[in-house]
């Protein structure tokens, strides 16, 4: 992929952004992407929980298909455990050792994977079959989970909690660093505003990239309202794609976004979740709005 003209982008974004690089292991051959604010951004995909083998394949080959003509790096997200849940009565997921089967799985067909981790011991065990670790929002300040995700070596995806300001991701981003890991990446999800509400401060994009860490938007997790229905989290689908062009217009390094083949039947996260046959033309509007931010047109 062709690099951008960092001499022409906003100081931000050129300067103080270090790029992360992920490295995934398959068989003999290493693949590699890169997050940088100042680079074409990356995608981070897949249905909120996961559900089956058969579901992660079948929805990471529909993702590979929609990004390899629009020349797009990815990475697999998906979570195994969904233990922030607004009740007792939602499912949970499939578990951390069934999940390993799946990751495998997914490692042997050659994808790049992310997920989330909750507990300390989650993550050495994860992170021998996934690439990047991911930090919940409500978890960023724990901080024995931050160090043990660090301590794996891997990429660390770490969302900004809905309590936070952007500039404070600086002490979370250096206790993750510390730990030793092989980058930090910073995502926005929106911050609380009353009750069951969300708002997205796009200059929170800009505090959050001074910090010097690639930032990511999550422009799923952003539209849902916490605890808004009867037991469970609501959201709204349908302004996804404004949060996604405005973020794209801003310049980050990557999009977060949540799709699934019917999410009104997903186990989780279904009215925040973007159906797969749009993200498409989603994409195609961030491409381009991603490439007049970074200057390169």
């Amino acid at each position: 992929m062709t690099e951008l003209d960092s001499s022409r982008l906003p100081p931000y974004a050129a300067e103080s952004v270090r790029p992360v690089v992920v490295k995934g292991v398959r068989g003999s051959a290493t693949r590699e992407l890169v997050f940088a604010n100042d680079r074409p951004l990356v995608l981070l995909a897949g249905p909120c929980a996961l559900e089956s083998r058969a579901h992660a394949i079948e929805t990471s080959e529909a993702i590979a298909e929609i990004c390899a003509p629009r020349k797009i790096d990815w990475i697999y997200k998906t979570s195994f455990d969904k233990a922030n849940r607004t009740s007792l009565s939602s499912q949970r997921g499939l578990g951390i050792e069934r999940a390993l089967e799946v990751f495998a799985a997914l490692r042997e067909k050659g994808f790049l994977t992310m997920t989330d981790v909750h507990e300390a011991w989650h993550c050495e065990r994860v992170a021998s079959v996934v690439d990047v670790l991911q930090i919940p929002a409500f978890l960023c300040r724990q901080t024995d989970l931050l160090w043990a995700a660090g301590a794996t070596g891997k990429v660390v995806n770490v969302k900004k909690g809905q309590f936070l300001a952007p500039q404070d991701m600086a002490y979370v981003a250096e206790k993750v660093e510390r730990g030793g890991a092989g980058g930090v990446l910073l995502c926005e999800r929106g911050t609380s505003f009353g009750y069951n509400r969300l708002v997205v401060d796009m200059t929170g994009l800009w505090e959050m990239a001074r910090t010097g860490h690639p930032v990511v938007m999550d422009a799923t997790h952003a539209v849902q309202r916490p605890g808004g229905g009867e037991g469970v989290s609501s959201g709204n689908r349908a302004c996804i794609e404004s949060l996604v062009r405005a973020a794209s217009a801003v310049g980050v390094a990557g999009l977060f976004l949540e799709v699934h083949g019917d999410p009104d039947a997903a186990p989780s996260d279904g009215s925040n979740m973007l159906h797969i046959k749009d993200l498409g033309r989603v994409l195609d509007v961030a491409i381009e709005l991603d490439k007049v931010a970074k200057k390169s047109l």
